[in-house]
């Protein structure tokens, strides 16, 4: 089997995505699919040489670990005046939404926030594909480093 380039950037978005589209990376050419609500799962409509095992689901992080990426940054943070607001964002009602809308107020921090988050989407995507028996090429492992939380 000949190395697929993946792009990592389509697999975090994927990954962060919403759970009204489901993605799937072809394991044929390594390309990363959106299939919307309505439409069948890629390769489903395919006549002949059906190949079920050729697309891999990519199911979105759960709303758990969107949830605890967000209060693993906050903690990161020194900023007393954002730390109560957030932190009761974090708690509340449409609490992923509701933090996003509360860095608004604080624009530093919000930039923090993208950095943080583009840095942990990476982590969670080398996970991935690790755990599917895929490997990064060598220079992006080394530059990726491991996550604090894999042993």
């Amino acid at each position: 089997m000949l190395p697929l380039t993946i792009d990592l950037e389509r697999l975090e978005n994927a990954l962060e995505g919403d759970e009204a589209v489901d993605h799937y990376l072809d394991l044929d050419t390594g390309e990363i699919l959106a299939v919307g609500p309505a439409a069948p799962a890629p390769g489903s409509a395919e006549k002949y040489h059906v190949q079920p095992e050729r697309y891999l689901p990519i199911e979105p992080l759960a709303g758990a670990k969107s949830l605890a990426m967000r209060e693993e940054f906050l903690y990161t943070q020194p900023d007393p005046h954002a730390h109560p607001l957030l932190s009761r964002a974090l708690s509340g009602r449409r609490p992923l939404r509701t933090f996003d809308y509360g860095l608004e107020h604080f624009p530093r921090m919000r930039e923090a926030w993208h950095l943080y988050r583009q840095r942990r989407l990476r982590e969670y995507a080398l996970e991935w594909l690790e755990d599917n028996g895929l490997e990064p090429a060598g220079e992006l492992r080394s530059r990726a480093g491991r996550s604090p939380g894999r042993r």
